[in-house]
Formats: C-alpha cells, structure tokens, sequence
C-alpha cells in the first residue's frame, strides 16, 4: 500500500537527548491526524523533519510514493505553520501573501482574495498584521501555508492561545479543506477532547517514542465514547430509538440521554427526531475519559 506520508524509525537526537526516537508513521491520503502528546514530547521536531525544516540523524521518509534523495522534491507539496507565522508585521494580509506567491512563481487574478476568503480575513482591507489579534495572524499562517495548494498541511499546536470562539472556527476552516480540498492535514495538540473532534487517526507520542497509533473508532471505544442528547420529550424520544433499533441507552436525569453504540448515527437520530416533531436542544458525542486515557498511557509509557 503506498501512503501519503511513511517515516522508518526516524530520529532527532541533540548530543545525547533523544527528542524523537525511532518514530515510524503512516498517513493516507485524505486522513486528519491528530499527533498527541505534552509540550516537550516531540512533536514539533518530528513536524519539522517531515517538512523538510530540519534533517533527521537518522530514519527514512517517504512522501507520495517517493523517497530517499526523491523525497526533497516532494516538500513543496506541504504546507506548513509550526509555532509562529513567519509574517511582515507593518504589512497587511494581503501583501504578506503577495510575497509568498511571488517567490512561489504564482500570479493569478483573484488568488490572494480567494485564499484570505478561505480563511476568514476577506474583510480585513489594508490593516497591518501588527495589530492583528493571536487568531488573526494564524489564520493568515494557514493562509500562507496554503499557497501553492499543498496536497498535505502541517499545523503545530494551531488552537493554542484561542479564545473559544477562535478554537471553534479552527475546527471549522480544518474540517473544511479537508473535505472540500481533500487535504491530508496533521494536526498536533496536547488537547485531546479538542482534536477529538475533528481527527480520523491518532498517533500519541511520549518522550520522542510513538507510544499509540488508533483510528477514531478504536479510540473512542476505548474511551467509552457516547452520544449525548439533550431535550423535553425524552419519554417520546425514548420510543423512536426502540424502533431504530437502539438498545445500549439510558436516562440520565428528565431531559437527557446516553447512548453508547452506533455513535457515527447523531445525524440519522436528528433527522428522525425532527421527522417525529421531537426538538432537540443538543445532540453530541461525548468522550469524557479522553484525557484520562492520555494521561494513563503516557504515565505507564
């Protein structure tokens, strides 16, 4: 099977400090990888490595089939933000992209507006990235990362420092040019319950060690996932989940319930709800023991 990106024990060490340790990785094409683990783990270096930032002491990559010296070819196809954009401060969203798609040999009419429509900053006008609020100027990174229209993008830590408002709308723009860009997209963070919600894969890394590599499903069953929802009519509610053939449910309390199988159905319960007049007031899927499954892992790691 031929994967977007493959690594082969790779490994970063400074003097003796190992800060990545024999990581080997697969990503397919169209997945949003979720890479785990506390500030320090690693994760910065081994986005750095794959990106073609820093070399590796040892360990092969492998990018769209391509590897060895082929494989320096392949890093324009990525587009990165790891820790702060790389941004001109007294010039605007704009320029700044004009700059970049000047050194990348781009000049198309309506790109640069399209990109920043992409992003949420297509009414930002001629203000200076100086005085751009955190979120701004890391949409304008995605932005920037975006030029050349990369078939995988590669973004450290990108909800830190946002307000939640901010982290919504990172989810959102992520979801977005996944599935409308089909973008390979990695993603690190040490916020599970966050990533959770927007990743297909996971990998946790541990001191340099990738110490756990699950899908979705296989996390969130280890985590006891649910789908919880809330409403008035949960008696009546109750009665349309026996004929849709839910069994593995129960009330908690007048107004919700809990619902531990087919957690990939909320839009088929929505919808049936909504055809038997039930309203909903939130439909979710729940995975409270995220962290505490992180936290034991990396703790026995």
């Amino acid at each position: 099977m031929t994967y977007l990106l493959s690594t082969n024990c790779l490994t970063k060490q400074f003097k003796d400090y190992k800060a990545v340790n024999n990581v080997s990785m697969n990503i397919k094409q169209g997945e949003i990888y979720g890479f785990i683990g506390r500030n320090g783990a690693g994760k910065t270096t081994f986005m750095k490595m794959i990106s073609g930032l820093t070399f590796p002491t040892s360990g092969e990559i492998s990018l769209f089939g391509y590897s060895d010296s082929e494989t320096k070819k392949m890093f324009s196809r990525i587009g990165t933000l790891i820790e702060e954009p790389g941004l001109y401060p007294t010039l605007s969203a704009y320029d700044n992209l004009k700059l970049k798609c000047l050194c990348m040999g781009i000049n198309k009419t309506h790109y640069i507006f399209d990109l920043l429509k992409t992003v949420g900053l297509a009414d930002v006008g001629t203000k200076k990235v100086q005085n751009y609020s955190f979120g701004m100027k890391q949409r304008l990174g995605i932005a920037m990362a975006l030029v050349g229209e990369p078939d995988l993008l590669v973004l450290d830590e990108p909800i830190n420092g946002l307000d939640p408002q901010g982290i919504v709308e990172m989810r959102e723009m992520i979801l977005k040019l996944n599935k409308e860009r089909n973008i390979t997209i990695i993603v690190s963070s040490h916020i599970l319950d966050e990533l959770s919600k927007i990743a297909t894969h996971y990998g946790i890394i541990h001191k340099g060690v990738l110490i756990e590599q699950l899908t979705r499903e296989e996390l969130l069953g280890k985590c006891c996932a649910h789908i919880e929802i809330k409403l008035e009519q949960s008696e009546k509610a109750c009665v349309i989940l026996d004929r849709m053939g839910f069994t593995e449910y129960k009330m908690i309390g007048k107004n919700t319930i809990h619902i531990y199988e087919r957690l990939e159905e909320t839009g088929e319960i929505a919808m049936t709800f909504a055809e038997n007049k039930i309203k909903l007031s939130s439909i979710t899927v729940v995975s409270e023991a995220l962290e505490e499954f992180f936290l034991n892992l990396t703790r026995e790691a």
